[in-house]
């Protein structure tokens, strides 16, 4: 086997690519060394005898995986955390979330009749100064203290 370094060279040259993505045919290789001009090199690409490979990219499947693992809540835990508790979600997203579901509740608490309008008002405002931490502790309060 002849050393095809310079025709590889100029292949890729040619080929727009580099060195690596060149490929010669191995049967061919006689026919390959005897190409010494651009044009001997052009003509072999066409032949089909020199081609560029396909270029290598970094494979998606391992991202999907993961992708789809923490779709379903999974890849969360504390090790997989950066920044603080707040960072995550503020506190004021959390207050938020936490009074609208006490409202809500006190609400169908006074639909149902579990409290009179002047409990209502005092438990309302209660809930608005942070006393109550969760809508069971609101209910455990209702049926200790209010009753």
């Amino acid at each position: 086997m002849s050393d095809l370094k310079s025709q590889k060279r100029i292949a890729a040259d040619v080929l727009g690519v580099g060195e690596d993505r060149v490929w010669i045919d191995p049967e061919e290789t006689d026919k390959v060394g005897d190409a010494i001009t651009r044009q001997d090199i052009r003509n072999l690409v066409e032949g089909g005898t020199i081609q560029k490979r396909d270029e290598e990219g970094t494979s998606r499947s391992r991202a999907r995986e993961k992708r789809t693992q923490k779709a379903k809540g999974r890849r969360k835990g504390q090790g997989s955390r950066k920044g603080t508790k707040t960072a995550r979600k503020s506190e004021k997203d959390e207050w938020m979330e936490k009074i609208r579901a006490l409202r809500s509740r006190l609400k169908q608490m006074k639909e149902d009749g579990d409290v009179t309008q002047k409990q209502y008002r005092t438990l309302y405002d209660k809930a608005k100064g942070g006393f109550f931490r969760n809508t069971s502790h609101l209910e455990n309060f209702v049926e200790e203290e209010m009753e």
